[in-house]
């Protein structure tokens, strides 16, 4: 057998791109197909409503855990075997999903789910390191755009097929699908030698030194994870909203409102673009301001879908970018350890994610709509305010890896030597 060999950075191609962000989009869809559908399925399965919004919960506490135990295994193995290999694991799940025949099996069929549906978090490090340098950031942010997109046109997918076929009928057709990619994918990526070499347990132990050791790395990841909370709980408190009265919407209905948060993925692509040309960090605040904003204008929402759907293009278009620049910027920090920088940066969304969701679940029930966008408007204060302390941290300067020149980031960390972040 051929020793595999580390792939070039012309390697990625615009074909092989988009091959990435479809299912690195296919891959984290799997975590939302139920959420436009809790009415549905809570229907079905004979439970409470309140009850089936711990499904969105259940799929992302998984998620989380999946990332901080599994994606590190980039780093240190093939990734043209691996990833594969995870696709296959994710579709068997999802054929459990399809024949769960109470809530709980649900809830634990999504779980496993959630742990094995990451191969769109491999993939992401994996684009970023067959990327040459000065189109690393568009390669990652049409990979991540490829993730967002997935995230919020499962819901309209979702909707459309569980009011032709039932619910379940979504879960067998993403377990086909999965296998597709599966089979494509291994065509496709090239062989790779791994990144670096250790034990499992020093490999896992590793992901908390990188962090620790690289300041940019914490307090992004701070941002992240509050993007993601936000995010979620807009997204789960919306099907409730939507669902009961005075919309009263059917799960195909609730599912198109997904659509405007596509136009706010598409336009997050320019999130990478910011990070080439050096804007990460202004970018990143500006993108917040507008998250504060679309809370504001959800908190008038509540009987206007015309105030719903400018609010939902808002925190897309915010959330979106943000997220895209730190992700870039994070992979800027370390070019052996991309896969575990991706690891803190997945666990850390995921869980701030589940918060979101679990929160939106509580809000609800104690007070509906506006108790949820309040705090969404607390969140986005608290995200400014730890980026503003963030990027007025000290100047480090260190050699690169490369060729030995410098590198500067006034947040402090390793940077892309063209251009630096800007103030």
């Amino acid at each position: 057998m051929a020793t595999p060999r580390l792939a070039l950075p012309s390697e990625m191609s615009r074909r092989l791109t988009f091959l990435f962000a479809v299912a690195a989009g296919v891959a984290i869809g799997n975590l939302y197909w139920a959420q436009p559908l809790l009415g549905f399925i809570a229907g079905d399965l004979r439970a409470a409503t309140a009850t089936a919004g711990w499904l969105v919960t259940a799929t992302q506490v998984g998620y989380a855990v999946g990332v901080l135990l599994l994606v590190p295994l980039g780093d240190v193995l093939d990734r043209r075997r691996f990833v594969p290999m995870m696709l296959l694991t994710s579709a068997v799940a999802l054929l459990l999903c399809a024949l769960a025949p109470s809530i709980g099996v649900l809830l634990l069929a999504l779980g496993v789910l959630g742990v094995t549906t990451i191969s769109g978090q491999v993939l992401t490090p994996l684009a970023a390191d067959l990327a040459g340098d000065a189109q690393r950031g568009r390669v990652v942010g049409v990979v991540g755009s490829g993730t967002l997109t997935g995230i919020l046109a499962s819901r309209t997918i979702s909707g459309f097929v569980a009011e032709a076929a039932g619910w379940r009928a979504i879960f067998a057709l993403a377990a086909v699908v999965a296998v597709l990619l599966a089979v494509l994918l291994h065509r496709a990526i090239p062989p790779l030698a791994p990144r670096t070499r250790m034990s499992y347990p020093q490999l896992i132990a590793s992901v908390g030194a990188v962090v620790l050791r690289e300041r940019t790395a914490r307090w992004t990841l701070v941002l992240a994870a509050s993007g993601f909370a936000a995010f979620s709980m807009f997204w789960t408190a919306l099907t409730f909203l939507l669902s009961g009265p005075p919309f009263q919407y059917p799960a195909p209905v609730i599912g198109m409102f997904g659509l405007a948060g596509v136009a706010g993925a598409l336009s997050g692509l320019h999130g990478g673009r910011l990070h080439d040309r050096g804007w990460s960090l202004p970018a990143t605040g500006a993108a917040w301001v507008l998250a504060l904003g679309a809370f504001v204008v959800a908190t008038f929402a509540g009987r206007s879908v015309v105030l719903i759907v400018i609010a939902i293009v808002m925190l897309d278009v915010a959330l979106q970018t943000q997220a895209l620049l730190n992700r870039a910027r994070l992979f800027a920090l370390s070019d052996e350890a991309r896969s575990r920088l991706n690891t803190a940066l997945g666990t850390g969304n995921f869980l701030g994610a589940a918060v979101g969701s679990a929160a939106a679940t509580t809000l609800w029930s104690a007070g509906g709509w506006t108790p949820v966008t309040i705090t969404g408007t607390a969140l986005c204060c608290f995200a400014l305010t730890v980026w503003a302390l963030g990027r007025r941290g000290p100047l480090v300067i260190r050699p690169a890896k490369t060729d030995g020149r410098m590198s500067a980031d006034p947040a402090g960390g390793l940077v892309p030597l063209r251009p630096p972040f800007r103030r």
